[in-house]
């Protein structure tokens, strides 16, 4: 997915916000972080294997894993950290969503 600089650092950013809303736990900061890897991981499996991937591909792919996503933050989120993920993956989806189109 190309992306430029600015929108590089710009999602870099409401990760960073998106983290410190949540007042993770150091355990749940690692947690976290191992989820994301996994996550890019499989993304970076997934364009390896398709190399001429479109964005809607990407973003098609990305959507069919967001339930097993969820799933994993669940056993480690509690209540209102898991209704502040929620409330910020769906301003990610609207915000990706405009720039994969």
């Amino acid at each position: 997915m190309n992306l430029t600089p600015q929108q590089r650092d710009q999602i870099a950013a409401e990760v960073k916000r998106f983290a410190a809303d949540l007042h993770l736990s150091p355990d749940q900061k690692e947690k976290l972080q191992n989820c994301f890897q996994d996550a890019r991981g499989k993304l970076g499996d997934y364009m390896n294997d398709h190399p001429n991937v479109t964005k809607a591909d990407i973003a098609k792919e990305l959507s069919s894993h967001r339930e097993q996503i969820r799933q994993r933050v669940v056993n480690f989120l509690n209540a209102e950290q898991l209704k502040n993920w929620d409330a910020e993956i769906a301003k990610a989806k609207d915000f990706l969503g405009q720039h994969m189109a």
